[in-house]
């Protein structure tokens, strides 16, 4: 599985258009050329660095075997993991679930993937 942040107001507008155009907070698809993703130990890190002062956040699970659109790792300078990249629109069918992300006592967003 891979996650990506996205509004959830976002998320429902593509549901209802059939498919997912935002690579991330105030970019899309077509300006950053991929749709950011990351593995479950990105998700909080990335949340707090680009989402601290956002409201309305939910994480997209996204099965990688149902994505109609090439997913890439690529190396990300200043992290140890490569990361996850979506290069074309995200199906809403590979969206095996969508998780309220949440802040801990600290005020900081918090990720766990289920299972884990």
């Amino acid at each position: 599985m891979i996650y990506h942040i996205a509004f959830e107001s976002d998320w429902e507008k593509a549901k209802e258009e059939g498919e997912y155009r935002l690579s991330t907070k105030g970019r899309t698809l077509e300006e950053q050329g991929f749709i950011h993703g990351g593995t479950a130990g990105h998700v909080a890190p990335i949340a707090n660095m680009i989402y601290g002062s956002d409201e309305g956040l939910v994480v997209l699970v996204i099965e990688e075997a149902r994505l109609s659109s090439p997913l890439r790792y690529d190396d990300v300078p200043g992290w140890d993991q490569p990361f996850p990249h979506i290069y074309g629109p995200l199906n809403p069918d590979a969206v095996v679930s969508v998780l309220a992300l949440t802040r801990g006592a600290d005020g900081k967003y918090e990720f766990t993937a289920p299972g884990e």
